[in-house]
């Protein structure tokens, strides 16, 4: 699709050069306004965009030069053209001091004026360009910042490369906080649309009833508001990718719009009869559990299935293991940086802090903790102490459903859980663990055995993890 442009203003007093200029560019496919006074033309600028001015010299009440002058005031970034039958040297020099982009002498060849407007018409292309590649430079995502080295993460990378240079609309399905915004870069990234716009929708931030004019836009009048004609974000992404996040709490009445719009690219603006066509790749996320929306009728299950072309499923931390260190040093080392910082590494304590928490808030929560903790820590290591005691996210656990059993010999699968337990309790009872062991149902003694067994220590916690323990204890 030709990218749309703005109708043209022409301002001419004269009816029958109204009427000639109106022909030339409409013969061209040019959308014209013709109004016959610079105070019509300001009033009609104020509501409506344009792609450029053409007006006369000499008109009834404000003249062509201070019109110009109006103009490059108030909207210096709307082209002007000025045509006059007295054309001398001086006053086409005022008409360029006065805003002027070209100046042309009446009688003019059709040709003259239509190579004017053929430069306003590159101009404007040109400014839309460099404002999409602004864009795109700001938002760049790459492959390398999915960091994991767990075999979910390793095989979510792979799926990345192999279903980014297809068209193939893409579903990726998570918790909050997994990074499928990432993952959804990541495929325009290495797609042969990357040179072209990557335009991100949260379906969940914008009303309602404001969506859908979003998405396709919408003509003047449209509703209260519609002051002019605007293009939707989906006309802005043409021969790109639109992303399409939380589609999940999209309304039913624009999901049928929305499966129209996927089955061959068509749509229509709000308000509007004629039928635009765009060449776009959607991909779209959702944090909900996509079945259940299903059988509760909040989603249409023809639109999952026309997304649910090919679908990625972004891991949560709990499933990554040691991603945890990994992801946490990265952010230690962003926001040392960020925050001008000296470098700070973690301690043992504050390891086991993180590998034992159960990160309902996923990346975005651990995220957070390292920015905590590169604030709040003066000295050079970060402790169990320096990170937050999760004990309000702790309560998000509850009603999460089963994980799956990791594959390997039982006891290693039952040590790993009893060592999970243990940190958890310990967490809970912010590592007292005499409190720990009555939970558990242990003596102190038999808890620190298992914890030693375990590998499970103390050290650098920074609580009241032995405040109750008798001296002899502290000896042993």
């Amino acid at each position: 699709m030709s990218l749309a442009l703005p109708p043209i203003l022409v301002v001419d007093d004269e009816k029958n050069m109204r009427l000639s200029l109106d022909a030339i560019l409409a013969g061209e496919g040019y959308a014209v306004r013709a109004v016959e006074s610079a105070e019509e033309a300001l009033r009609r600028l104020e509501k409506d965009e344009f792609l450029l001015v053409i007006t006369d010299a000499r008109l009834a009440g404000m003249n062509g030069y201070d019109f110009l002058r109006a103009l490059a005031k108030r909207w210096p970034g709307v082209p002007a053209l000025m045509i006059t039958a007295h054309a001398t040297p001086r006053l086409a020099v005022e008409a360029i001091k006065a805003g002027a982009l070209d100046y042309l002498a009446k009688p003019f060849a059709p040709e003259e004026l239509l190579h004017s407007v053929g430069r306003c018409v590159e101009r404007f292309r040109l400014l839309r360009e460099n404002a999409s590649l602004r864009t795109r430079v700001s938002e760049t995502y790459r492959p390398d910042q999915i960091i994991g080295s767990s075999a979910k993460m390793v095989e979510l990378r792979q799926l990345i490369h192999t279903v980014a240079p297809t068209n193939a609309t893409v579903l990726i399905l998570g918790e909050s906080g997994t990074g499928k915004e990432l993952v959804a870069g990541g495929l325009h990234t290495l797609s042969a649309r990357s040179s072209y716009p990557y335009i991100r929708i949260n379906c969940a931030a914008i009303p309602e009833n404001l969506l859908e004019s979003e998405l396709f836009g919408h003509e003047k009048g449209a509703f209260t508001g519609a002051v002019r004609t605007k293009p939707g974000r989906v006309e802005e992404a043409d021969k790109g990718t639109v992303f399409l996040d939380e589609i999940g709490d999209m309304s039913r009445p624009l999901q049928a719009k929305l499966l129209r719009f996927l089955e061959d690219g068509t749509f229509t603006r709000v308000g509007g009869n004629e039928e635009l066509k765009v060449d776009v790749r959607l991909v779209a996320a959702t944090n909900r559990d996509i079945v259940d929306a299903i059988r509760q009728n909040q989603f249409r299950e023809d639109l999952f299935h026309r997304l649910n072309v090919v679908q990625l499923r972004p891991p949560s931390l709990r499933e990554r293991g040691n991603d945890v260190i990994l992801l946490a040093e990265h952010f230690l080392q962003t926001f040392s940086t960020s925050l001008m910082k000296k470098s700070k590494r973690l301690a043992a304590s504050a390891r086991q802090k993180l590998l034992s928490h159960h990160w309902p808030g996923n990346v975005r929560e651990l995220r957070n903790a390292i920015e905590r903790a590169v604030i709040l820590e003066p000295g050079e290591e970060i402790t169990a102490a320096s990170l937050p005691d999760f004990a309000l996210e702790t309560r998000l656990r509850k009603g999460e459903s089963p994980q799956q059993v990791r594959a390997g010999a039982l006891d290693e699968i039952m040590a790993d859980y009893e060592k999970q337990v243990i940190q958890q309790v310990l967490e809970q009872n912010r590592y007292n663990l005499q409190r720990t062991a009555d939970h558990l149902k242990l003596s102190r003694h038999a808890l620190r055995y298992r914890m030693q067994r375990l590998n499970i220590s103390l050290e650098g916690v920074g609580t009241d993890a032995g405040s109750d323990e008798s001296a002899d204890e502290k000896r042993a």
